[in-house]
């Protein structure tokens, strides 16, 4: 039966995987990503002939940063040196026809397909990984705006925070990502490899504390998003998607102008 490939490009990792047309994954790879052009293309063209067969129709690949999804054209990619790669042409040199996008727009589509509920209206989603990603999905397609809609990891939430890779300061993804998660926690002098579910597993004020500063900027870039686009619901996904959403359970309620419906995503980091 025909299957497909899916490649998730992150600031650290690489995951590519063989998937069914139920959305099984039946194979997959992780591996550390290579940053440099030529030494990423090679490893890119090396796991995607690895893991195809015979019933392999084509490839999704997602990458961070801002990708202009209807002109397929990587403009920036974060900690990756691969702005202006063309990866269709890459694929269609290996055989396969390919569809690029933000990495968050990846992972909405595949929340939509998982939800079966996300059809009408609009849906956003922030992804909480080495930085913060977004995508948006209006009537159950991708909504790109001008080009590179849904960098919501570049909402300002402290004009005079820290300096963020954008340019600007105070961005939420210099407040709220796994990165400054890392942060905070070496910054309060808890052990190596102390994470969020450890955190949220403690009963102790500073553990509380720690997650309250990770999780504040959050809700304010959230509480943004719904004044000004009203969506049916926001889906917190990524690698600490689920922790995050624990984490801003625990902040204390507010006004409800800007409620919304947050869910953690159901696929988890397997999006």
């Amino acid at each position: 039966p025909e299957n497909t490939l899916g490649v998730d490009v992150g600031g650290t990792r690489i995951r590519a995987a063989r998937i069914g047309r139920d959305g099984r994954i039946l194979a997959r790879v992780i591996e550390p990503v290579r940053t440099g052009r030529e030494g990423f293309s090679r490893q890119i063209l090396r796991l995607i002939a690895d893991l195809r067969d015979d019933h392999t129709a084509a490839v999704g690949i997602g990458i961070p940063g801002r990708v202009d999804g209807q002109g397929q054209r990587i403009l920036s990619a974060g900690y990756l040196d691969v702005a202006g790669l063309d990866l269709r042409m890459l694929m269609a040199q290996a055989g396969l026809p390919a569809q690029i996008e933000n990495d968050a727009a990846m992972a909405l589509i595949a929340e939509a397909h998982a939800r079966g509920d996300c059809g009408a209206g609009l849906v956003l989603m922030l992804t909480i990984g080495t930085g913060i990603g977004g995508a948006a999905l209006l009537d159950g397609r991708p909504w790109h705006g001008g080009g590179v809609a849904g960098q919501f990891g570049h909402i300002v939430v402290a004009p005079d925070g820290p300096a963020c890779k954008c340019g600007r300061m105070g961005c939420v993804e210099t407040f709220s990502s796994g990165t400054a998660l890392g942060k905070l926690i070496a910054g309060a002098g808890l052990p190596v490899g102390t994470k969020a579910a450890d955190l949220l597993a403690q009963d102790d004020e500073l553990a509380a504390d720690l997650l309250r500063q990770w999780a504040e900027p959050l809700r304010r870039a959230v509480d943004t998003l719904v004044a000004v686009a009203d969506p049916k619901l926001i889906v917190i996904g990524g690698g600490l998607g689920a922790e995050m959403v624990a984490a801003l359970m625990r902040l204390p309620q507010r006004g409800a102008w800007f409620g919304a419906p947050l869910s953690a995503a159901l696929l988890g980091d397997d999006a």
